[in-house]
């Protein structure tokens, strides 16, 4: 990302320009310099901090309300690395706020405020100022958009959920061939009756705190919003309806003449390569720019189209996919991306 020097800042001659809208509005002593090939500070005048990236700070669900306090740690924070912070403005009293500021260094700014909240159930991420409200959405089912992992649950009812759930998390690790252990763990499931697709579904499935709002709100907002899952259609089209997305994909379970699971997949599997060339069709069919796209998911085939996407969000994530990720959301609900594209309470969406 090219960062705009100190230059950039303007300087306004204007001395009855009041002071009180904030840290981004400062007196500038005479002689001071904005840096090399700046415009020169005229006495009295003011400088106007133009940032160029925004803090969001969450606070988690388990966490206590952000106050005055952690907010002026939090600058005192940014500060120490050089940073330049603008006003501060809730996107939520209490739960989540924006912190515009200029720096040079945003990586080294994230670094510096998981220190500071080190132990503290608060998310955060640095992210550039344009361009912040997504025009496609593009999510992950199990584990993401809803609680739990449907095969696992599935697998419950033929008294195989341990066995299942322990492939399934090392898929979800990157340990495991996708397409392997999907195949593998249905496989387990042969002859188990269709009837417990519903159960599962109306028994086990919840979805995850914020996911209605995260879409509806985005719809409400002019994107095209996607499920897109390695799970299989007959969830991804009920919990699709139940959130309003536009669009669902998922993999087929084959299902043989006796209304019971055949224990096999139908082709071609939907994995991690399939769900990248989703996001980049969609894209291009609705003419949006990868920047202005988003993705989020929590496992391993979730990591292609989360690199690919404009803005790539690991959601309680596991660790490779948080590590890869351009925001990791460990403690919010979903609503946390409605934040981090700056939509506040008052824009948000909830059911219809």
């Amino acid at each position: 990302m090219t960062v705009p020097s100190k230059a950039s800042a303007i300087w306004a001659a204007r001395a009855d320009l009041p002071l009180a809208v904030g840290p981004a509005i400062r007196t500038a002593p005479r002689g001071d310099r904005a840096g090399a090939g700046s415009v020169p500070c005229p006495e009295n005048a003011v400088e106007v901090v133009l940032a160029n990236v925004v803090l969001t700070l969450i606070a988690g669900v388990s966490s206590e309300p952000l106050t005055t306090s952690d907010i002026a740690g939090a600058i005192k924070a940014l500060s120490e690395t050089g940073a330049e912070t603008a006003e501060p403005t809730w996107l939520d009293e209490g739960l989540a706020i924006d912190i515009p500021l200029m720096t040079e260094r945003p990586t080294a700014i994230e670094t510096a405020l998981r220190d500071h909240f080190s132990g503290r159930p608060i998310d955060l991420a640095v992210l550039p100022k344009g361009a912040r409200r997504k025009r496609l959405l593009v999510a992950d089912m199990d584990s993401t958009i809803i609680e739990v992992e449907c095969l696992d649950e599935l697998a419950d009812f033929a008294g195989l959920k341990d066995r299942v759930a322990a492939i399934t998390e090392r898929a979800m690790r990157g340990e495991l061939d996708f397409d392997e252990a999907l195949r593998e763990r249905v496989g387990l499931l042969k002859g188990l009756e269709e009837t417990a697709l519903h159960r599962a579904y109306d028994e086990r499935v919840t979805l995850t705190p914020g996911a209605e709002t995260l879409v509806r709100t985005m719809a409400a907002g002019g994107a095209k919003t996607a499920l897109v899952s390695g799970g299989f259609t007959f969830f991804t089209e009920r919990v699709a309806h139940a959130c309003g997305f536009d669009i669902n994909q998922g993999n087929t379970l084959l299902i043989d003449e006796n209304g019971r699971l055949t224990g096999a997949v139908g082709d071609p599997i939907l994995g991690r390569e399939a769900k990248e060339a989703t996001l980049v069709r969609l894209a291009a069919e609705s003419g949006i720019d990868r920047q202005d796209t988003l993705a989020v998911g929590d496992g391993a085939n979730d990591l292609a189209m989360i690199g690919r996407a404009g803005l790539g969000v690991a959601f309680h994530a596991k660790p490779a996919v948080a590590q890869a990720a351009d925001v990791r959301i460990d403690h919010a609900d979903l609503t946390a991306l409605l934040y981090l594209q700056g939509y506040a309470r008052s824009d948000f969406v909830t059911g219809m």
